[in-house]
Formats: C-alpha cells, structure tokens, sequence
C-alpha cells in the first residue's frame, strides 16, 4: 500500500511546485487520483534565463533575463462530492536582473519582490472516485477527466515606470479540461487551457493595456516505478494573447513550442524531492527561455 499511495502522493505535490510557472506551464500528472484528506508543504528554488517574461505577452526583442526564485506553496486534498480534488496556493519571490529590447528601445532591470500569488480549485468527475487512503491502495487507474480553474492575483511587485516587472498587474483566471490514460507502468495526459486576462489598467506610464485569451494545449508520457519513483517527457504549445494599448493593436500573437522533463523521488514516507527542466523550442514573441528547479515536499495528514 506504501509504494502505490507514494507515487500518487508526490504527484499531487508537483501540482504545487509546477504552478510557479505561470500560464505556460507543463504540469505531469495534473489529473492523478490521490487519498483525500492529504496536506503538502512545498518549497523550492527555479531558475531562469532568456526571453521571460512575467507577463506572458510583452514584446520583447533580444532578451536576457535572468530569474531565480524561491517557491512556497500549500495543497490539500478534497472530496468534491465523491470525486477527487484538489485546492492549491503558491507564491513565488523573485529575483530578477538582465537587459531586453522593448519597441526598439533598450532597456535594463534589477529588481527583486514577491510574485502575483497562483489558486487553483480542481476535480476529477470521471475515474478518480475520492477515497481514504486504506481504500486507496486498491484503486487501479485506467482512464480520469478533469477540470480545474486556476487564478493569478495581482498583488506581485508591480512598478508602471518600467516595463518589465515580477507582478503583472491584471488577474487572470485560467480552465483547464484533461484526460490522464495509464497502459501498464505508462500514462499519457493531454490537457487544454484557455487563460483570460483583465486589462492593466496602470501598464507603463498610466496606459490601458488589453490582452486576448491565450490557449494552449501540452502532452505528456509518464513512467512510474515500484520505488514511488517517475518521470516524465513533456510538452506544450500556446497561441493567440495579441494585445492593445490604449485600443492600439500590438503585433505580438504568440505561436510558442516549449519541451521538458520531470524527475520527481520520495525520500521517506513524508517528503520528496523534484527535478524538473523545461526549455523553448521555437517562439514568435519571446518568451523563448530555459528553465530549472527543485523542490522538496513534505506531507502530512489523511492517515499517512
């Protein structure tokens, strides 16, 4: 029971320390079952450099922008009327430094502040019934679907004489529908996402500026192990988010590819540790950057 209850526990930790990368995000075993009643604590450092942005849409050229962050973030498991959920937090502090182009002009940042907190309220409404973890260790995934809304609120470091900040200034709000398939030791998710944004009504020296939804779809193929151990291979594409400033269209579609990798290994029956990298593989408006993190995750309650 230990080593089939691990492997689901650490995928739900992941969920946490995945969300710190915002709305591009390639998030593994998003869907998995886990018992209810299970808490985690997640915290961790990401590093990135290239042409990130923190608000997915700004118009970049020639970018080297270096991150690292330090990541906290809360998850518990919930029933949900029968079916498995989860309910997640995290906020990011962010150090940021490097040099860009932006509508031709070079510009320059140091800064460092918290980033926009990220909420997520997610279900599973077919083939993840919620279970106890003594019931749990029965429970054989075949095929689960699943929805989630996750919402970025706008309380990061955010400074409208510059154009590059940690905090964005906007909520946006973020659905999500998934499938999560398991043929022996493997699992193919797939899972698509629209994410809306509010105007930023304070963008770089009091202008109003707008964004379209930006859509996006990733796939993974997962291979868990007895040991409670799993990786995965992970991809993503996103498109659309075009802006306006004050009603001014911008050309900044976004058509962006981004591939990774995952690690994730328990340590004990209560913490884990997760390597994850993710890099661009092509990008029409920046935000071609490389990306790395590890995270350390304890868990407790649900009769662990």
């Amino acid at each position: 029971m230990r080593i089939l209850s691990s492997a689901a526990l650490i995928a739900l930790a992941y969920l946490v320390a995945a969300s710190a990368a915002r709305a591009q995000d390639i998030e593994p075993r998003q869907y998995s079952n886990v018992p209810v009643g299970v808490n985690f604590l997640v915290s961790g450092y990401s590093y990135s450099q290239g042409g990130l942005a923190f608000d997915s849409s700004l118009p970049l050229g020639n970018p080297h922008l270096e991150t690292n962050s330090g990541v906290l973030g809360l998850a518990r498991s919930l029933d949900l009327w029968g079916y498995s959920g989860k309910v997640d937090a995290v906020v990011p502090y962010t150090w940021l430094s490097g040099s860009a182009d932006f509508l031709g002009e070079p510009i320059q940042r140091t800064v460092n502040g918290f980033g926009d907190p990220l909420i997520r309220l997610s279900v599973n409404f077919y083939g993840a019934p919620a279970l106890p973890l003594k019931e749990f260790a029965s429970y054989q995934q075949d095929l689960i679907v699943g929805a989630a809304l996750q919402v970025s609120v706008p309380s990061g470091q955010y400074d409208d004489t510059r154009v590059v900040n940690i905090g964005t200034h906007r909520w946006f709000f973020k659905p999500s529908l998934g499938a999560s398939k398991a043929v022996g030791p493997w699992i193919w998710e797939a899972t698509a996402a629209a994410t809306f944004f509010t105007d930023n009504s304070d963008f770089f020296g009091g202008n109003r500026r707008a964004q379209d939804a930006l859509y996006s779809v990733q796939g993974h193929l997962i291979r868990s192990f007895r040991s409670g151990m799993w990786g995965a291979l992970d991809a993503t594409y996103f498109w659309g988010g075009s802006t306006t400033i004050n009603g001014v269209a911008s050309n900044d579609l976004q058509r962006n590819w981004r591939l990774g990798v995952t690690f994730t290994a328990p340590v004990n029956a209560r913490n884990s540790v997760k390597l994850v990298a993710s890099d661009g593989v092509s990008a029409r408006t920046g935000n071609n950057y490389s990306q790395f993190g590890i995270f350390w995750q304890y868990r407790w309650g649900g009769g662990i």
